[in-house]
C-alpha cells in the first residue's frame, strides 16, 4: 500500500528536470488542469505543481491552489502506484489553467480522471 506522503524524495524541483520535461515531454488537458509527463531513469515518481502568476497576481490566490493541487495529487496518487514500481520513472507537473477559483470537490476529481487517463496513456 502506497503511504499518502508527498515528501522531499517526491517532490519535482529542479530547474534541469522541469525544463526537460516541459521541452521533451507529453502533455495533455483535463478541464482546468494541464498535465505534464515524461518518462525518465530515476526510479519512482517525483511531482510539481504551478499556478500562473499573470493569471493570479496574489501569491497568496497562488499558494493556495498549489497547496491544493498537491493535496489532491497525494490522496490519488496511488493510482500510478503500479508505475512508479517500474524500473523507469515518471516525472509529473501539474498547471492550474483556470481564471477564477474552483471548489476542491471539482479540483480532486479533474486530478482523478487527470491521473487515471495517465495511466492508461502509460500502458
Amino acid at each position: 500500500m502506497v503511504r499518502n506522503t508527498y515528501g522531499k524524495a517526491e517532490r519535482l524541483k529542479s530547474r534541469k528536470s522541469i525544463d526537460q520535461l516541459f521541452k521533451e515531454g507529453h502533455r495533455f488537458n483535463m478541464g482546468v488542469v494541464r498535465v505534464f509527463y515524461n518518462e525518465v531513469q530515476q526510479p519512482g515518481l517525483r511531482a510539481g505543481v504551478g499556478v500562473s502568476s499573470r493569471l493570479f497576481k496574489n501569491a497568496v490566490d497562488r499558494n493556495r491552489i498549489k497547496r491544493q493541487l498537491r493535496e489532491c495529487y497525494r490522496l490519488q496518487k496511488q493510482i500510478l502506484s503500479a508505475v512508479g514500481n517500474r524500473t523507469a520513472g515518471l516525472d509529473l507537473f501539474f498547471i492550474y489553467t483556470a481564471k477564477d477559483f474552483i471548489d476542491f470537490r471539482e479540483l480532486y476529481q479533474l486530478v482523478e480522471k487527470a491521473l487515471l487517463k495517465l495511466k492508461e496513456n502509460l500502458r
